[in-house]
């Protein structure tokens, strides 16, 4: 009765499989960050938007209206602080308004979901650039990423498969090599990958801190207690246009009666 011989797994062999799970759980740790990354910046920089047309354009209106005002004033007492006053309140103006009709207050509105997260996921999980076996791959790879976050942040499922296709279909895409130099590759890469994930946590942990995640925080807050906060913000600048619009009518009288 013939008995089949089975081979059994060298050292190294053995090691292999271990960090192949290992590089296994990392993409997954890694692809979940990226997504979360991903999301977190497109609800920002959506939200951006939605506060540049709501409440930063009355601002961009108020700097004007202030700028204004300091000028009637320089012109009513000349002297080079209120004269320098004058030309800081206009620069301001103009950067305000920069700001507000530039192209972050063109931003749409952002919804995701649960399948262009799965998409998304995958997209991580398969092509981030951390697995890169060469500096072509790493090229490859770093360009495909790059375009699969633009198309997150659109809602285009459709572009992310796409990205999946074309890396399925390039050379790099190919493996095949020795265990020896495998298990050096994935070695390293899964500790480029712990890098990359300790890098990314540390940059959710900076955007959530920022003004505009800390503002978006507010609006939410306050939604959920049936307040809109941005139309109560707008609310508050529109006085104070009104305010600033008086004092320079005020303004304007007394230019008028020196002649100035």
């Amino acid at each position: 009765m013939s008995r089949e011989i089975v081979r059994q797994l060298t050292p190294e062999e053995e090691e292999l499989l271990r960090k192949r799970e290992e590089l296994a759980s990392v993409r997954g740790i890694l692809a979940e960050r990226e997504l979360e990354l991903a999301d977190l910046r497109a609800q920002l920089r959506s939200f951006d938007g939605r506060y540049l047309r709501e409440v930063g354009i009355l601002y961009a209106e108020l700097d004007d209206w202030e700028a204004k005002v300091a000028e009637l004033e320089a012109s009513l007492k000349p002297s080079e602080a209120a004269q320098q006053q004058a030309d800081q309140a206009r620069n301001r103006a103009h950067d305000t308004y920069e700001a507000t009709h530039g192209e972050a207050s063109k931003a749409q509105d952002f919804q995701s979901s649960a399948d262009l997260k799965s998409l998304f996921r995958e997209v991580a999980k398969r092509i981030h650039p951390d697995f890169a076996k060469d500096d072509a791959d790493q090229q490859l790879r770093t360009r495909l990423m790059a375009q699969a976050n633009e198309a997150y942040s659109r809602g285009d499922a459709e572009g992310l498969k796409a990205i999946l296709d074309e890396f399925g279909n390039s050379p790099e895409s190919v493996r095949g090599e020795g265990t020896g130099a495998e298990l050096v590759r994935i070695i390293r890469q899964i500790h480029q990958a712990k890098k990359n994930i300790a890098a990314i946590e540390q940059e959710l942990r900076n955007l959530l801190a920022s003004e505009i995640a800390q503002l978006k925080h507010d609006v939410d807050v306050a939604q959920q207690e049936g307040r809109d906060f941005l139309a109560e913000l707008a609310a508050n600048v529109q006085e104070r246009i009104a305010a600033a619009r008086r004092k320079h009518e005020t303004l304007a009288v007394e230019v008028r009666k020196h002649g100035r």
